[in-house]
């Protein structure tokens, strides 16, 4: 699939940030945000991004860290996880909605695309929530295993939106999803056999079940709305 590197502009203050740009080689069924996970915009992120490419999805992750350090990425390793922990603990969540926005406009405004959705990783995953509820323009949602959700229960998403846990996720317990579920009982919430990271092959908990019905949810999902 076709992709490359471009600069886009936040809608929160104007700053330029990087993001992953990949498309089909034919007409696109719609645009996609795709969110990384706290250690930036990886070659798994890339890769993400090119697989859905190949589904036929006009697809865009952008660098939330950018502000912090321009073109992160962390290895998925202990020094990495301290060095993504870090980054993501001094990021404000209004510059990373003000992204997305800026994302969705684009694809929206600039690539043409009617229907743009959002997925996301990780950090990704509570930002997917977050900019359902705050961003202007989105078709639907699918967050995987994003731990802050708890902490914006009171925002509520403004399109239809799935999540994915993992039941043995010892980072996100099960408590967390119940309260989510109690907050959002309309939300379908899928609970799977495995841990934290499920979906991401580089991970020690990667489990390809679970990352593949996943996957099948999250694409049915957004063929139908």
């Amino acid at each position: 699939m076709p992709s490359k590197t471009i600069l886009l502009r936040s809608k929160h203050e104007g700053f330029a940030f990087r993001a992953y740009h990949a498309w089909p080689d034919g007409p696109a069924k719609g645009g996609l945000v795709l969110v990384q996970e706290i250690f930036g915009v990886t070659d798994h992120i890339r890769e993400l991004c090119d697989q859905y490419a190949a589904d036929g999805y006009d697809v865009i992750a952008p660098s939330l860290y950018d502000r912090q350090e321009r073109g992160f990425e962390a290895a998925y390793d202990q020094a990495g996880i301290a060095q993504a922990l870090k980054l993501r603990d001094g990021h404000d969540m209004k510059y990373s909605v003000g992204d997305v926005q800026s994302c969705i406009d684009h694809l929206r405004d600039e690539r043409g695309q009617q229907k743009v959705f959002i997925t996301g990783y990780c950090y990704g995953g509570t930002v997917s929530w977050v900019a359902a509820a705050r961003c202007t323009g989105l078709n639907a949602a699918s967050g995987y295993y994003g731990r802050g959700i708890v902490d914006f229960l009171a925002d509520t998403p403004q399109c239809p939106i799935i999540l994915h846990f993992g039941r043995t996720d010892h980072s996100i317990p099960m408590e967390f999803v119940d309260r989510i579920a109690a907050a959002h009982p309309d939300v379908p919430i899928h609970i799977y056999e495995a841990g934290h990271g499920f979906n991401s092959d580089r991970r020690t908990d990667y489990d390809e079940a679970s990352a593949k019905l996943a996957r099948e949810r999250t694409l049915a999902l957004f063929e139908s709305t």
